[in-house]
């Protein structure tokens, strides 16, 4: 790489990337190759950085940025064109990619997160009709303190999330990259076998308790019903905003061998290494109306009321900080890709975007950093050339 091409830009998260995409097995006749796999996934993170949400604006803003692209990787044939960004991201496999970015997550942030949110969405208009094929519906893990998006698996086709969430762990926990963290699951997940693939990862989990559950919740009402006061760890907490009150309980039971005695019917279920029990009581008042609910969770950890309350509040920020702004800034719900492995990959591709913008150290909100990024290269380098953490 010529010193125009940036061969003395500093050990970033950039640079860390395209190391990481050098990795990703390229599809294509290597003789026929005008584009590398490198170039082709810089330019669609870019561009997506850079506010461009299809191929058509990719394209586009790569051919009029050509020389800002030249700073890292040569582009000696120009970029490709919308047509051939499309069948190069439909080619692209996606768990080489999804591998790919969760190892650059790991590196470029290598402290490991306290509370993980695993949840999933689905990409409503990614559908094809024609093929039979249902829309794209992707689990996936973010750090909740840190607002970062750590790693995704897409949902096999007619399946549920479970088929996706054991996959996920697995590739998160490498190299202990889960060990001492707290994941949680709504209540889909709470099962034995996804209770044991975290424990499995060195992580405890905190699983939300049901009505599909109908058991287990009905013997974690008896419990605290039965409990004495002085055995209960209490958290009250008064939140006043937009418009309305909110007061919420909770309540923590440690004492909870019960739960882990022998089987007493067959199928009964039994989580591994159960610790406490969580019941949050939440009563909140609008202006024309009160309206009160009362959850259950099981935990591998001893918590605190404190803690508790912290991490079940911390769970519902995926949707906020991670579905929402998915749609919404990056109007994920409105993509049509629907042909071979496009959805998927530049699903991904905004999870790169969004942890690169969200590392900017700057006050202004996401959809303004993406515009700007649209507007200034130089904007757009200092958001590429974050230093490793």
């Amino acid at each position: 790489m010529s010193e125009e091409q940036g061969s003395e830009w500093p050990r970033s998260r950039l640079r860390a990337l395209l190391e990481h995409f050098s990795t990703i097995e390229d599809p294509r006749d290597v003789r026929r190759i005008l584009h590398p796999l490198p170039e082709i996934l810089l330019l669609v993170v870019c561009g997506t950085l850079a506010d461009c949400d299809d191929y058509e604006g990719i394209a586009s803003w790569g051919e009029a940025h050509l020389p800002f692209l030249r700073r890292y990787l040569p582009y000696e044939h120009g970029v490709p064109g919308e047509r051939w960004l499309t069948i190069l991201m439909n080619r692209i496999n996606p768990a080489l990619f999804s591998a790919a970015f969760s190892d650059w997550v790991r590196e470029t942030w290598p402290a490991r997160p306290e509370l993980i949110a695993i949840d999933g969405k689905t990409s409503r208009r990614s559908h094809d009709r024609a093929a039979g094929a249902g829309p794209l519906h992707l689990v996936s893990a973010f750090a909740t303190t840190r607002r970062l998006v750590l790693g995704q698996e897409a949902v096999p086709d007619k399946a549920s999330e479970l088929a996706a969430i054991p996959v996920l762990l697995d590739r998160l926990g490498a190299e202990d990259g889960l060990k001492g963290a707290l994941v949680s699951i709504d209540a889909i997940a709470t099962n034995a076998d996804i209770a044991t693939a975290i424990r499995r990862t060195g992580a405890d989990y905190l699983l939300a308790v049901k009505a599909n559950q109908p058991t287990l919740r009905a013997e974690i009402e008896a419990g605290f019903a039965a409990a004495e006061p002085h055995t209960l760890d209490t958290d009250i907490d008064l939140d006043k905003a937009h418009g309305r009150i909110e007061h919420r309980r909770v309540d923590v039971l440690r004492q909870v061998d019960w739960l882990s005695g022998e089987r007493r019917f067959p199928g009964e279920l039994r989580l591994p290494g159960v610790a406490c029990i969580l019941r949050v009581h939440a009563k909140t008042e609008l202006a024309d109306r009160c309206r009160q609910d009362t959850r259950y969770f099981i935990s591998s950890a001893a918590l605190s009321a404190a803690q508790a309350a912290e991490a079940v509040r911390q769970h519902w920020a995926i949707e906020n900080r991670l579905h929402w702004v998915l749609d919404v800034i990056f109007h994920d719900d409105q993509s049509r890709l629907r042909k071979g492995h496009g959805a998927q990959n530049m699903a991904v591709v905004r999870h790169f975007a969004l942890n690169l913008l969200r590392s900017a150290s700057d006050k202004k909100s996401l959809k303004l950093r993406r515009k700007i990024a649209g507007w200034s290269t130089e904007y757009l380098a200092s958001l590429l050339s974050l230093q490793l953490t």
